[in-house]
């Protein structure tokens, strides 16, 4: 039986949240934002020289390695670690790039107007991180812990979640009827302590229960 190549492996699983595929690297401003997404969420691997149906087209020259080095550290805010090992095969070299989920959030890139943003990676694309999960970040920092009292908004909303696999902030401010600031310290405060997670629906942000 033929062995199986890791790398072919990764690739018959498709990408995913933890796994990106590029045929190429030619702008070094938008992969740190690949690198940035990875490094914000759950770390995650970047094989280059592959195409999006998962052919391998092989690595053209140094210069993909150069401009991963260039993104993350000209392009990334604080500078996004990795690791890089190339691959041969049947002649063809995938170069795969590791980043590590980070705890040094937010992690941040140019987008197009060239403005530093955090991004975060669901299912298999790369999203701009919003001010609730950005103040998440800033709360799970703290050393002290946080102390969350189950007022009437957070019971209304663990009530809620209870019967509703999740919830936008605009409903949590209708639900709970308290104004947009309130609830994003709210929802900021039980992602911090790992009561909530925030997932992508529809193209836009909402929270569910943490398994």
């Amino acid at each position: 039986m033929k062995k199986v190549n890791p790398i072919e492996a990764l690739i018959a699983q498709g990408e995913h949240q933890q796994l990106d595929f590029k045929f190429e690297v030619s702008d070094s401003k938008k992969i740190a934002r690949t690198l940035s997404a990875f490094a914000n969420t759950d770390g995650g691997r970047l094989l280059i020289g592959v195409k999006d149906n998962g052919n391998i087209a092989g690595v053209r020259s140094e210069e993909e390695f150069y401009m991963i080095e260039a993104a993350s550290n000209m392009y990334t805010k604080p500078s996004v670690p990795f690791t890089a090992t190339r691959w041969d095969i049947n002649g063809k070299t995938v170069l795969e790039i590791y980043i590590a989920p980070s705890a040094k959030k937010p992690h941040t890139a140019p987008d197009k107007d060239d403005k530093y943003k955090a991004y975060i990676r669901v299912a298999d694309e790369n999203k701009l991180a919003n001010e609730v999960i950005l103040l998440s970040w800033k709360k799970k920092e703290r050393t002290d812990g946080l102390l969350l009292p189950l007022s009437r908004p957070v019971k209304k909303l663990l009530l809620y979640l209870e019967t509703h696999p999740y919830i936008n902030i605009r409903h949590f401010c209708r639900i709970a009827r308290i104004n947009y600031y309130t609830a994003r310290n709210i929802l900021s405060d039980l992602i911090a302590i790992n009561t909530l997670r925030y997932t992508i629906v529809d193209k836009q942000i909402v929270y569910s229960i943490e398994n």
